[in-house]
């Protein structure tokens, strides 16, 4: 320690200023006030509302009400929602894996590749693993019409540890708009203002899976089996909208929700509140760091809707 002698205040600050750097790279900011959507609906019992989509073996459903999803050298997993939907709110409650997660992507999101396998809808929240530190991202995605081709992707950083505690991920999609929301917060609104946009019913999945190619920065860093297994666990499932029959025709709505907000007609979800506008600016100001739109060296000419 000779070598510290006399120069103890500039190392204190040293130290100082490295903490402070941390602490901005974690982005561990206060959330701003908004209205609390997943409050208003009812929790759908996971060991009724989902069937096991694959890697069976590393499913684990607790009271009914939990499940955890593994992801190691065998397999990863995933559930899937026994209904179909056309339109509708749909949220459920994350805790993801801790310590090296490169390569690991836990998804929930909508889908109807399975019925329409060259003509499919997407809408998307992938939580994309992370190299070194806790700074998961959060990426958001929108396909339609089997336009797979074109992502439409947005990321951002999470402005808390996600491996700590369940966080709140949901999804908002009407014939108006698709809004992404983390812990009631939108993150994003994709408006439906021309052709390009999910119309078909889609079915609710929550997976965990190996996108070593591609999910951390670029596939530089795959998984490393040596942390394995990666567990996640889902809880507070809630998926309210239009039930379809396997003819693709509405059978239900759900309109006669217990707060009695309906997400596919509703003033509270067809168009964002002053509220969550402005919490909407905030996050996509402090925490988005990719957008499609922007993208010029991947879009010779941009998507209609960045225009």
């Amino acid at each position: 320690m000779a070598f510290l002698q006399g120069k103890l205040p500039c190392f204190c600050v040293l130290i100082l200023c490295m903490a402070v750097l941390v602490s901005s790279h974690n982005r561990y900011y206060t959330s701003p006030s908004v209205p609390r959507l997943t409050d208003a609906f009812p929790r759908v019992p996971i060991s009724n509302g989902f069937s096991k989509a694959f890697g069976g073996s590393n499913i684990q459903v607790i009271n009914g009400s939990m499940a955890t999803l593994a992801l190691d050298k065998s397999s990863g997993s995933g559930l899937a929602s026994v209904n179909k939907y056309h339109y509708g709110f749909f949220s459920a409650a994350i805790k993801l894996p801790a310590g090296l997660t490169s390569g690991v992507v836990v998804a929930f999101y909508l889908s109807n590749a399975d019925v329409f396998p060259h003509n499919h809808d997407e809408i998307d929240i992938e939580l994309l693993g992370h190299d070194k530190r806790n700074d998961w991202v959060i990426q958001t995605n929108v396909y339609a019409n089997g336009s797979v081709n074109t992502g439409r992707e947005e990321k951002f950083y999470l402005w808390f540890d996600p491996t700590q505690q369940q966080h709140q991920y949901s999804i908002i999609w009407n014939n108006h708009h698709i809004v992404f929301l983390v812990d009631n917060i939108p993150v994003r609104e994709f408006q439906h203002s021309g052709s390009f946009f999910p119309s078909k019913p889609m079915s609710v999945y929550a997976t965990i899976w190996d996108a070593s190619q591609w999910a951390t920065h670029g596939g530089k860093y795959p998984v490393n089996y040596k942390y394995a297994p990666f567990r996640v666990s889902f809880a507070e499932m809630e998926m309210s909208g239009c039930i379809s029959n396997p003819t693709g025709t509405v059978t239900s709505c759900s309109k006669n929700t217990p707060s009695s907000l309906d997400p596919i007609e509703g003033p509270e979800f067809v168009k964002l509140s002053n509220q969550q506008i402005s919490a909407l600016g905030w996050a996509r100001s402090k925490l988005m760091f990719y957008s499609y739109c922007k993208d010029t060296s991947r879009f010779k000419v941009m998507p209609p809707e960045c225009k």
